[in-house]
């Protein structure tokens, strides 16, 4: 289970140690992520002398510029790290926070409903971002190389362009009509001011000198001094809150992962302000007692969905900052806990979500995030996942700065049992507050089994949690990630009280069964998320990488390293 905190100093250094070792040298490197251009950005990093954690930032800062529907500069994530010469873990937090002018309820209109433009379109809408913090972080506290040298390739990319691909011409089209709201932020993205034509390219030459002032000054590059102000006075001229404090005082965090064992492998994931690793270990002890081996296909996917209602229902009503609310990690993750959560769960039928009632009472929370997964020739991990919010975010970039703002205010319970756009529920523990990060579903993970090792994650809004918990659940089976990132998937978010399914995922009989059980099940027609995975088998000393192939622009790579 999830140990208490510790800090060590202004930064609050959260250290955990793995034992045994996570991983031999394995003398090979790795990278999947969601851009064959970050991919092999960072394997040229390692290739040149760079560790995994200064690949984690070249990546990283390659993304933001390449997939800025998903992840970028303006935004934030969470970067999990493992050490194995020291068997350590650390989840590093650059998560955004509200602005220190932000209130609860500044997103309800008279009647006390909540303005769900103002909450996902604009200026507004934006936290401060924590991306650029926890990239100059990385570097300094666990890189090798200058920073200058890992954002090289991001700056390059943004002067000299990228082609459209059909990623970023699908995720523009949910997007493109707020976006022409802002005409020099549609310049930027729709040259010709429409959704521009595959192959066209994009340059980003005020990003170029954003990242250039972070590469040579910084922190200060980025959260004070003229990129600074240029944030600041574009964001209140369309009705934002953010100043020139709010940047300054930004602080990355690090924080202790969540840890649990099942069926022989550890489990080491994200923790608050991430709600991934504490639904996914709920998730994990709530079934600890079945054999899903034994399970037939209906079964199983009935159980899972189960311990997911029961998950995301705690996910609104206990979980937040962890620097603001006191979360009882402790209950949540008890076996005594997960007891009571089984005695309500029958094989025969589904229990409403109406009977596991969120009371906001009892207490006083799609594509378009982003996730890679490496590995460097020492063994060292990072899983990474990125995110803006929705795809473009906010859709608004400060003129000059090239900055595309995250929406991340809306992750906020913007009112008690109000949904955000992902559907998703929260109370009090998730409501906004000043300086107050948002609840997220993003959820990087590492699993350690006793030959195998994988690094795992995904975008996908309310559904990353689900699809992490599927993958791993896959790896433990037996599998590498090619069937990792590619198996058809099912969510269950407690609120609104169906299973998703994933088109082609289970035959018309299977869904008929589970009606029959009590369950709504609703089959989409587009699939989801874009999950990358990395694993080491010290067994046979190989490394395998995989990219989602429900988008063709990903890129995963394995080479040998001298």
């Amino acid at each position: 289970m999830m140990g208490k905190l510790r800090s060590f100093g202004p930064i609050g250094l959260l250290l955990v140690l793995v034992t045994p070792a996570l991983a031999d040298s394995p003398g090979q490197i790795a990278v999947s992520s969601a851009h064959e251009l970050a991919t092999e950005a960072g394997m040229d990093i390692m290739a040149a002398g760079g560790n995994a954690f200064d690949a984690a930032v070249t990546v990283s800062a390659v993304l933001a510029v390449v997939e800025p529907a998903s992840s970028g500069i303006g935004g934030g994530g969470f970067w999990l790290l493992h050490q194995p010469e020291s068997d350590r873990s650390v989840m590093v937090d650059g998560r955004e926070t509200a602005p220190a002018a932000a209130y609860r309820d500044m997103f309800l209109d008279a009647d006390g409903r909540v303005n769900r433009d103002l909450a996902i379109n604009g200026a507004l809408a934006a936290g401060i971002p924590g991306a650029p913090a926890a990239w100059v972080h990385l570097a300094e506290h666990y890189g090798s190389l200058p920073l200058a040298e890992l954002l090289a390739p991001a700056i390059r990319l943004a002067e000299e362009g990228f082609e459209v691909d059909q990623k970023y011409q699908t995720l523009l089209n949910f997007r493109a009509h707020i976006m022409l709201q802002w005409p020099e932020t549609a310049e930027i993205f729709m040259p010709d001011g429409d959704v521009p034509a595959l192959g066209t390219i994009i340059r980003q030459p005020d990003l170029a000198g954003t990242l250039r002032a972070l590469a040579e000054r910084g922190f200060d590059g980025f959260y004070r001094g003229e990129v600074a102000e240029r944030l600041v006075d574009g964001v209140r001229a369309e009705g934002g809150i953010w100043t020139m404090e709010d940047l300054a005082n930004y602080v990355v965090a690090e924080r202790e992962p969540i840890r649990i064992s099942y069926r022989g492998h550890e489990l080491i994931t994200a923790s608050p302000p991430s709600s991934g690793g504490i639904a996914i270990a709920q998730i994990l002890n709530i079934i600890e007692p079945w054999d899903l081996s034994e399970l037939d296909r209906v079964e199983r996917v009935h159980l899972l969905a189960e311990a997911m209602r029961r998950a995301y229902r705690d996910r609104a009503l206990y979980l937040g900052d962890p620097d603001f609310v006191a979360i009882p990690t402790d209950m949540l993750l008890s076996p005594a806990y997960a007891a009571g959560q089984r005695s309500t769960l029958r094989m025969d039928r589904a229990l409403p979500s109406s009977a596991l009632a969120a009371d906001p009472a009892m207490t006083m929370e799609s594509d378009n995030t982003t996730h890679f997964s490496l590995l460097d020739a020492d063994g060292n991990l990072v899983s990474g996942t990125l995110t803006i919010n929705l795809p473009y975010g906010a859709a608004y970039a400060p003129p000059g700065t090239g900055v595309l703002l995250n929406n991340e205010m809306d992750d906020f319970s913007a009112a008690p049992g109000e949904p955000n756009a992902y559907g998703l529920i929260g109370f009090t523990a998730n409501a906004i507050e000043p300086r107050k990060r948002m609840l997220s579903s993003m959820s990087p993970t590492i699993v350690k089994g006793p030959d195998r090792i994988a690094v795992l994650g995904t975008p996908g809004g309310s559904r990353i949690i689900t699809m992490v918990l599927l993958g791993l659940l896959d790896f433990i089976d037996g599998n590498g990630p090619e069937s990792w990132v590619s198996m058809p998937r099912f969510h269950h978010q407690y609120q609104p009280d169906e299973i998703l399914v994933e088109r082609g995922a289970l035959e018309d009989k299977e869904i008929a069964a589970l009606r029959a059980l009590g369950h709504e099940v609703n089959v989409r027609a587009r699939p989801w998320g874009n999950m990358h995975g990395v694993m080491l088998n010290r067994k046979n000393d190989s490394v395998e990488a995989a990219h989602d192939p429900r988008w063709q622009s990903g890129g995963a790579e394995v080479r040998s390293q001298p």
